[in-house]
């Protein structure tokens, strides 16, 4: 359970230097751009009339602060992008260059290279001066420009290389193992009273992290998986009992897999982490696949990649660099098992198996992930020279908050399966309730 005090965001302490943004008119007063400590947005806004909601949760709302902690002229600003790729990870970068050098003057900002290990002098990877000439055209391409890496450092390593650095402060881009990593270096830097602030940008195509209504990289996943679905369905329906697996990314949600069947109107099967579903018997996978394949000739299914787990008798549990649970591969093991399923009905099948997850995350960014990039960036970097640590940005009801990292661990993100969205899935596909 989340209380309010999981809530509070660690702040490096009192904030003396005045911002130096100041967009004030005679329209529009200060007041009206700058957001104080006690503005707050409630984590849930629904409520019942004759309820006492005095007791609600809420978060602080992020954005730029009248006093800020750093003095800009005298700050270094370091930016790390870890894990696995995902598009507009180049238009964060390029977005928090730009809202700390040119809005609030911050003379250097650095790029590490190759995630956390760019931390580990060890490694060997100087630092990367940013410029104006580096980010200019890197919000055109995919993936990053400063490199990626799984795994962990040790957190003593990375302050040391911070503090011997002089960096004030550190963008960390990244999923769920990323933001553990900066929590950690956060409470590091924390012990040794360190003026450091650490933020977390969340970086996740799966849209899984709690306290983010939507993840940049998400909205051009669908985009792209709906494509690939599209040739699919293409070359299920002109091939003779032509059957189409195609694995979509989602380790522990099924939103991507759901939101794409639901722009391409063209699946007959969505199978998502969230909705255990039967291969064998009576309305089973196999059961309905065959019904739908006698009566149409062709099949479409979507599956995500942490979907149908249950169906492996394996208990060991692998995990990756990063700390995050390996899944058995379930793409494989359907496409396997479709076909001796209708090996034995003497049925012959063309089953076409796809997984185009590399390409889908490598992509650059659609329009809408380059605008929900910059927001993020700039929250960062208004979160970070207010003082702010251990702290991610988040997006709920339409307003950027700061997310004590810490709590993102207490609440599990998935889809719901009485919501809009999983309903829409079952009215496209007709498959099953199960």
């Amino acid at each position: 359970m989340i209380n309010q005090d999981d809530l509070r965001v660690e702040s490096l302490g009192e904030c003396l230097f005045a911002s130096p943004l100041n967009f004030a008119s005679a329209a529009h007063s200060e007041e009206s751009y700058f957001r104080c400590e006690d503005d707050r947005v409630r984590m849930t806004v629904r409520f019942r009339t004759g309820a006492d909601d005095a007791d609600s949760l809420s978060f602080e709302e992020a954005g730029p602060r009248k006093k800020v902690y750093f003095d800009p002229a005298q700050s270094t600003a370091a930016i790390v992008t870890c894990g696995g790729l995902s598009p507009g990870l180049n238009n964060v970068v390029r977005s928090i260059f730009h809202e700390a050098s040119e809005n609030y003057g911050i003379k250097r900002v650095l790029g590490i290279r190759n995630g956390y290990l760019g931390l580990n002098p060890q490694s060997g990877l100087a630092p990367i001066e940013i410029t104006r000439e580096f980010v200019e055209p890197i919000d055109k391409i995919g993936g990053t420009v400063l490199g990626s890496s799984r795994g962990p450092q040790d957190p003593a390593v990375m302050a040391d290389f911070l503090q011997s650095h002089n960096i004030n402060m550190l963008f960390c881009l990244g999923g769920d193992g990323t933001q553990r990593g900066a929590h950690k270096l956060s409470e590091e830097l924390l012990r040794r009273n360190a003026p450091i602030a650490v933020i977390g940008i969340p970086k996740t195509i799966d849209n899984d992290v709690p306290f983010v209504r939507l993840s940049f990289g998400f909205t051009t996943a669908l985009e792209k998986a709906a494509e690939v679905i599209r040739g699919a369905h293409v070359e299920a329906r002109d091939a003779i009992n032509g059957i189409s697996v195609v694995k979509l990314m989602g380790r522990h949600a099924g939103f991507i897999a759901a939101g794409a069947s639901v722009v391409s109107q063209e699946v007959d099967f969505t199978l998502v982490p969230e909705v255990p579903f039967p291969l064998e018997g009576d309305g089973g996978l196999l059961h309905s696949l065959e019904r739908r394949m006698r009566d149409r000739g062709h099949a479409v299914i979507v599956v995500a990649e942490g979907a149908g787990q249950h169906l492996f008798q394996s208990t060991e549990q692998r995990r990756d660099h990063s700390g995050n649970l390996l899944h058995e591969d379930i793409g494989h093991f359907l496409r396997q098992r479709i076909a001796e399923h209708f090996a034995e009905r003497e049925l012959p099948v063309s089953i076409k198996y796809i997984d185009p997850s590399y390409h889908i995350r490598s992509v650059p960014a659609n329009v809408y992930d380059r605008y929900l990039c910059d927001q993020m960036a700039r929250h960062a970097v208004h979160a970070a020279m207010a003082g702010k640590t251990d702290a991610m940005i988040g997006f709920e009801h339409h307003h950027y908050i700061h997310v004590p990292i810490p709590a993102t661990s207490k609440i599990a993100k998935q889809m719901e399966v009485t919501g809009d969205l999983w309903r829409a899935v079952l009215e496209a596909t007709s498959q099953p309730r199960w």
